[in-house]
């Protein structure tokens, strides 16, 4: 008989009744080989809907970060507390200065909150730095850097690795999670700023060409253009992805757009929601 993977999103730009919204993404994976926290949010509800939702963190065999953005590390000191023995999983540029460009022109800080670097830094025997694919728990497995080979797909905004924004941030840090279930691979993504497609395309040629059966999280396509967005929705449709939960950066537009082009598969994936797969 095959055994079950949870997931249940504990951070989210939305929440579910009696949970709190942020700004940033935490997703929690339970596996038969023991729970993992992929990403922790900006660090201020991380704990209470963990609580709320009886999730029980100090569980954690690991914590994969999925790059090194403010909304996906933030809760990591709370979290590293909480699941003392987990170890974590990391590319070496997640915690390097990040920096984007806002409309009105001016550079904002958006890398990982100093508290956050310090707890890397103190619990440094924790810490496993990725730069290549990695099996995190038997059958739960980190792409480390995702190959950009797509034409149409970018970073998805104006980031920087330093405050003048002369150097360019191409989120080299950026990964995916992933594992197999009968129906095919199911695909975790942070906010996929190396491209949704360029993500799931990597993940299925890591999978040995298996199908995808679902991608779940953020896909960064807030300000995709029309281009973009078709050849997306194009590229998900020819892979026949069945199960599509959006989340965080996806972008209400995108959403929309995807609810319409690829109808009964897609959802919105809030604070709180659950789903779950055979292994």
């Amino acid at each position: 008989m095959s055994a079950e993977i949870r997931i249940t999103a504990l951070v989210e730009n939305t929440a579910g009744h009696g949970l709190l919204g942020e700004h940033g993404l935490a997703l929690w994976i339970e596996t038969p080989a023991g729970a993992v926290l992929l990403d922790t949010g900006q660090g201020e509800v991380l704990l209470r809907n963990a609580r709320a939702l009886g999730t029980e963190l100090p569980s954690a065999k690991a914590i994969i970060l999925s790059h090194g953005h403010y909304d996906h590390t933030g809760g990591l000191p709370a979290a590293m507390s909480e699941a003392r023995h987990a170890r974590v999983f990391m590319h070496p540029a997640a915690i390097g200065p990040k920096f984007t460009r806002r409309p009105a022109g001016r550079l904002r800080n958006i890398g990982m909150p100093d508290t956050a670097r310090k707890a890397v830094q103190q619990h440094a025997a924790r810490v496993v730095w990725i730069e290549r694919p990695t099996e995190v728990l038997p059958g739960l497995h980190a792409t480390g850097p995702i190959p950009r080979v797509t034409e149409f797909e970018d970073t998805g905004g104006a980031f920087f690795l330093d405050a003048d924004g002369l150097v360019p941030d191409t989120l080299v840090d950026d990964q995916a999670v992933w594992f197999d279930a009968p129906e095919g691979v199911v695909v975790l993504l942070g906010c996929a700023h190396a491209g949704v497609v360029n993500s799931v395309m990597y993940v299925r040629q890591l999978a040995g060409g298996r199908p995808i059966y679902a991608v779940v999280g953020g896909m960064h396509l807030l300000a995709a253009s029309d281009i973009r967005m078709a050849t997306t929705v194009a590229a998900l449709r020819e892979m026949d992805v069945q199960r599509v939960a959006m989340s965080h950066c996806t972008g209400f537009a995108a959403m929309a757009r995807l609810y319409h082009e690829l109808p009964g598969r897609c959802f919105h994936c809030t604070a709180g929601t659950r789903l779950e797969f055979r292994s």
